[in-house]
């Protein structure tokens, strides 16, 4: 566990939409938790709103999305409307799956933080989320 923080990072993991496929999902949420964070996963077929909803009830440190539909640029701007709607100034969007680097640079443009293509070492994402956190949340 992160002795940094008063608390454990806490990350929501979600899968958007109608993209049936969550093994990734898990497996991230599974070392992100090895890691020492709380990880609440949303289980399949959840909508911007469900997520953005559950990240504000359980307090979150960071939204993590799993996509590979093809819907990332519209799941992700709509999870980021929601969010400056919500003033969740102080959490991340992150996430990962099949996104086009072109699409990403998109994303980054609107606010979204790294995403991560399949493949990338499991360090690298919780690193992020803790390096992330750390900079931007008041414990």
């Amino acid at each position: 566990m992160n002795t940094e923080f008063n608390r454990p990072i806490r990350v929501l993991i979600a899968k958007v939409g109608l993209d049936g496929h969550d093994r990734g999902a898990k497996v991230i949420a599974t070392s992100l938790r090895d890691a020492g964070m709380e990880v609440i996963y949303t289980g399949l077929r959840q909508t911007p709103e469900m997520v953005v909803n559950t990240a504000l009830q359980e307090d979150v440190d960071a939204i993590g999305v799993s996509i590979l539909s093809g819907a990332h640029m519209t799941v992700f701007p709509k999870i980021i409307a929601l969010m400056k709607e919500k003033e969740m100034n102080d959490v991340l969007l992150t996430g990962g799956g099949i996104i086009p680097e072109k699409d990403m640079e998109k994303l980054y443009e609107l606010g979204v933080g790294t995403l991560f293509p399949p493949g990338t070492p499991m360090s690298s994402i919780s690193e992020y989320i803790n390096n992330w956190v750390k900079e931007n949340r008041n414990f």
